[in-house]
C-alpha cells in the first residue's frame, strides 16, 4: 500500500486512547461483589466468613449490581474488575458476569480459583472476559497452599481449575504473595508459572502486606505485621533479576521522582477510575475505606461521585506534622507504597507516615544509589536530581 497523507501510523504503547479527544470521566470501576471468602487466608486484608448472614443480608443485589455497571458503560467505563473476597461466591455471579459483557465491558476477574467449574469454563469460552482472569496462588504443595487457605481441599480446587483454564486456552495471570509457609516455594513457583499454557506473563509477587481495609481486627492486623518481610528481604525478592530491575527503575525514577508538598494523593486514584464496595459505596480505590472519603450511591450516582465528591477529596492537604516533615519533604514518595489508603488501614487518618513502606522505600532507594545507607532523604535539602546512579 502507497504511504497515505491520512495515515499515521503510531505505536500503540506510546499512543494515548484518547488523544486529541477529552477522555470519558470513567475508564476502570472496581466493584467488590462481596467481602466474603471461602478461604480463611491466614494474610488476608479483606475475607469474611462465606456464610455471614449480615453481610448477605446487607449486599448490593443482582439489580444494584447491575445499575452500577450500566452507569459505569454509560460514562464510558472499558473495563469492570469483579473481586472481592471472592466474587465466585455470589450466587448471581453468572448472571452479573453476562451482563457486563452485553453492555460490551471487558470483564477482570479476581479470584483464588477454587469455584472455577466445568460450567464457567464453558460460560468464559462462549463469552470471554476480554482481560485474563487474575488468580492468586498460595503454594506449589498441599501442606503450603492450605497452611495459606486454612481450607481442606482448596489446593486440589485452585489445581484444578488451573489446568481446566490451561486446556481451554482461557488466559490467566498468575500472582501469589510472599508467606512464611510458601517462601521456600516462591522461586519453584515462578519457574513452573512461566512455562504454563495460559499464563499470560511471569509470577506477580505480593511482598508488602496490607493490613485488614475495615480496620475492624487487631489480633489479625498484629498476626500479619509478623509476616511481614523485613524491608531488605523486600528488596531482595524485588531485584531477583537485577539487569530488568535496574532497567525499569531508571525509566520509572526518571518520572515519577521528586518532593510532592502538602498534598495527600499523587497517586491516580478516582481518575477516570475507583471502586464500588460490596455495599454500595463509592471508594476512591480500594483500600480508601476512611467514612470521609466514601460516597453512597444510594444517595447519589457515580457520575456526581466522580465529577463533584472526588475532587474535593484529592484536593485535600496534609495536616499531620509528622507527615509534613517526612512525606512532603521526602523525594523517594514516588517509589513508596505510602498513600492515603495504606495510611487509613494502618492508622486510621489519611496523613500518617507509614513506617514499614518508609523502611522498604530507602532500602530500595540505597539499592539504586539515590541515597547512602541510613539516609533519610526528607532530611536533605538539595534535590534527587543528578542522585539518579543505577547503570
Amino acid at each position: 500500500m502507497k504511504d497515505c497523507s491520512y495515515i499515521v501510523k503510531k505505536n500503540i504503547s506510546e499512543t494515548s486512547l484518547w488523544e486529541n479527544m477529552s477522555p470519558p470521566l470513567l475508564e476502570e470501576l472496581t466493584i467488590e461483589l462481596t467481602e466474603r471468602c471461602n478461604n480463611k487466608c491466614i494474610h488476608c486484608y479483606i475475607n469474611l466468613p462465606a456464610d455471614d448472614s449480615r453481610t448477605l443480608q446487607e449486599e448490593m443485589t443482582t439489580n444494584q449490581v447491575k445499575r452500577v455497571i450500566e452507569e459505569a458503560a454509560s460514562l464510558g467505563c472499558i473495563n469492570v474488575r469483579f473481586t472481592g473476597g471472592e466474587p465466585l461466591l455470589r450466587e448471581d455471579f453468572d448472571d452479573i458476569y453476562v451482563f457486563t459483557r452485553k453492555k460490551g465491558l471487558k470483564v477482570k476477574l479476581l479470584t483464588n480459583a477454587t469455584l472455577i467449574t466445568d460450567d464457567r469454563i464453558s460460560l468464559f469460552t462462549q463469552i470471554p472476559p476480554l482481560e485474563p482472569i487474575e488468580i492468586t496462588l498460595y503454594g506449589m504443595s498441599r501442606a503450603s497452599y492450605e497452611a495459606v487457605s486454612r481450607t481442606t481441599g482448596s489446593f486440589n480446587k485452585a489445581w484444578m481449575a488451573i489446568d481446566m483454564l490451561s486446556q481451554s486456552d482461557i488466559p490467566f495471570i498468575l500472582k501469589s504473595v510472599s508467606l512464611p509457609p510458601n517462601r521456600g516455594e516462591l522461586d519453584e513457583m515462578a519457574d513452573w508459572a512461566k512455562g504454563l499454557p495460559g499464563n499470560q506473563q511471569s509470577l506477580l509477587l505480593n511482598t508488602q502486606l496490607d493490613l485488614r481495609g475495615r480496620r475492624d481486627l487487631e489480633s489479625k492486623n498484629n498476626r500479619i505485621r509478623k509476616m511481614r518481610l523485613a524491608a531488605g528481604d523486600v528488596m531482595q525478592q524485588m531485584a531477583k533479576d537485577p539487569d530488568q530491575y535496574l532497567n525499569e527503575m531508571r525509566q520509572f525514577c526518571s518520572k515519577f521522582t521528586g518532593v510532592p508538598g502538602a498534598k495527600i494523593f499523587s497517586c491516580g486514584a478516582g481518575i477516570r477510575n475507583g471502586c464500588v464496595d460490596a455495599y454500595g459505596r463509592f471508594q476512591l480505590c480500594t483500600m480508601l475505606r476512611h467514612p470521609s472519603t466514601v460516597y453512597d450511591l444510594s444517595n447519589g450516582s457515580l457520575k456526581e461521585a466522580l465529577s463533584d465528591f472526588v475532587p474535593k477529596i484529592r484536593n485535600q492537604m496534609a495536616a499531620n506534622p509528622d507527615y509534613l516533615k517526612r512525606c512532603a519533604q521526602c523525594a523517594l514518595q514516588g517509589l513508596c507504597n505510602q498513600c492515603p489508603g495504606k495510611s487509613w488501614i494502618e492508622h486510621g487518618r489519611l496523613d500518617a507516615p507509614v513506617e514499614y513502606y518508609c523502611r522498604c522505600t530507602h532500602k530500595q532507594a540505597e539499592y539504586l544509589g539515590l541515597i547512602s545507607k541510613n539516609e533519610k532523604l526528607w532530611e536533605q535539602q538539595n534535590s534527587i536530581e543528578g542522585r539518579l546512579n543505577v547503570a
